[in-house]
């Protein structure tokens, strides 16, 4: 339930939200017909609970290719069913993994080649892509190696090219590739950092918007060879006129010798000779990288503020985060909170050994899955952070969404040693340093009852907590109120660091 305070008496407006462990959605996919109005339901097999994902049709539209994942999240089978009348036709293959599956790529078939498709996946431990027939043999392997395809933007006109942008550099750049069907790749805009590339509908021009630590902004104009046609934009350091500082990228090691990245803002007029007070901004989960090489190093003009106040500001990306391959990522399998709190605090290690900084004034501010993560490093290391700022905040993985939870947790019957572990609920009793939650009062990503029962499970313990609500905002503070947000982040952190 959420509720709006909009009316009086306030009103409650319920969403569907199965929980991790509840009954899912059962969903049916149906086909309408424009010219008759009549709908065809596909004649989907296997349990009720399973997920219908990727969906592409065939060129000649006589059928549809489904990824069908079962609940568990392990095995998914890439089936084809007809349209005309929604019957299964075969399953083209299935892939499988002990920790989880999880296509995110609808089938991209080959211009004028009606019975082949791109397949982008996983299988070989880095998201690569791979060339299919309608029969469901593979022909080849188009991309390999320690990268990860993040974007395909399309074929040339001979349709016997592939361009796509790929994660390089320990995840850190974007580039621009050229891959022939049969495998050999081009890499066509080599110079390190961060590409963000348009391609035009013939594939022979494209728009590079390209930055790194030194280069704000560079728009050019590149043909299909990578050549530089023209340069568009080139902009000017747009921080030039003002007291705030840019960031430097670091490197930490794990404890299983795994290189994690880092960034580091140091206060602006850095005086090697004093010790300043740290702001870690924290989020940590699946499918997000905060470092990486471009200007700002990912981050924000709020962190360079907070340093032109007299903090240095740290991030790193730990095991877990995204773009760094399936091991990488696998690391948190049914032990969320665990591996990233361990690489956090190896953050923190290596900035206890910065002569600069001083370790007894370290605070977090994280939000989402970063809240979580604030909320576990402050509850299980107490007095290793002297204050915390956690918005929008997982407490329990059982209050969370199925398909996510589920993906890397199991279930709560299944692990219940993982669940228990994680539960901020088991450890609110060891908070001894000053923490915020904050939460929108009709989040419907991370729901309210999450930050609620953390602070009832701290007034049980006896453990006193600071709270603050944005009535009426969702899972992000937006719009005009994200000011005020931002105020009330930076004065507690303020309060409690200087």
């Amino acid at each position: 339930p959420l509720v709006s305070i909009e009316s009086i008496p306030a009103a409650a407006e319920p969403i569907k939200y199965p929980m991790a462990g509840q009954k899912s959605h059962q969903v049916t996919l149906g086909i309408f017909d424009t010219k008759t109005g009549a709908v065809n339901y596909l004649k989907t097999a296997g349990p009720d609970e399973h997920y219908l994902t990727n969906i592409s049709w065939s060129p000649e539209e006589q059928y549809l290719l489904i990824a069908e994942l079962n609940r568990g999240q392990n095995e998914m089978h890439l089936n084809q069913y007809s349209l005309s009348n929604g019957a299964f036709v075969k399953t083209l293959f299935t892939e499988k993994d002990p920790q989880w599956v999880e296509p995110e790529h609808a089938a991209l078939f080959v211009p004028g080649k009606k019975d082949q498709f791109i397949w982008q996946s996983e299988r070989d431990g880095f998201d690569h892509l791979y060339l299919f027939d309608l029969n469901g043999k593979r022909i080849s392997q188009i991309t390999k190696g320690n990268y990860v395809i993040t974007d395909v933007l399309g074929f040339d006109a001979s349709g016997k090219h592939v361009f796509a942008m790929i994660a390089d550099n320990n995840g850190l750049d974007r580039k621009l590739i050229k891959a022939s069907l049969k495998g050999d790749v081009q890499i066509l805009t080599p110079e390190s950092g961060v590409h963000d590339v348009q391609m035009n509908t013939s594939a022979t021009y494209f728009l590079d918007n390209f930055s790194n630590l030194e280069t704000p902004r560079s728009i050019r104009l590149l043909d299909a060879k990578g050549k530089t046609i023209k340069v568009v934009y080139q902009a000017a350091n747009p921080l030039i006129d003002f007291a705030l500082s840019t960031p430097e990228l670091i490197q930490v090691k794990a404890s299983d010798g795994t290189l994690l990245n880092g960034r580091i803002f140091k206060p602006y007029n850095f005086d090697a000779s004093k010790k300043y007070p740290v702001v870690i901004y924290v989020y940590g989960g699946p499918h997000a990288q905060m470092v990486s090489n471009r200007w700002m190093a990912g981050g924000n003009l709020w962190m360079s503020w907070m340093a032109a106040q007299g903090f240095v500001v740290f991030t790193l990306d730990n095991r877990g985060s995204g773009e760094r391959g399936l091991e990488f990522e696998q690391a948190v399998h049914r032990k969320l909170g665990t591996v990233e709190m361990e690489d956090q605090l190896a953050g923190v290690s290596y900035l206890k050994s910065l002569p600069f900084v001083d370790g007894s004034r370290i605070g977090v501010h994280g939000w989402s899955f970063g809240g979580f993560m604030t909320s576990t490093m402050l509850s299980k290391n107490p007095g290793m952070f002297k204050a915390g700022v956690a918005g929008g905040p997982v407490i329990d993985w059982k209050f969370y969404e199925i398909m996510y939870t589920e993906r890397y947790m199991d279930t709560p019957e299944e692990n219940k040693d993982g669940y228990e572990t994680a539960s901020l609920l088991n450890s609110a009793k060891g908070l001894k340093d000053r923490l915020m939650l904050i939460h929108g009062t009709v989040d419907d990503v991370v729901v309210w009852q999450h930050s609620q029962a953390m602070v009832k499970k701290c007034v049980d313990e006896g453990v006193l907590i600071d709270y603050m609500i944005y009535p009426g905002h969702p899972h992000n503070v937006q719009g005009k109120d994200r000011l005020h947000l931002y105020k009330t982040v930076s004065r507690y952190l303020m309060d409690n660091l200087q």
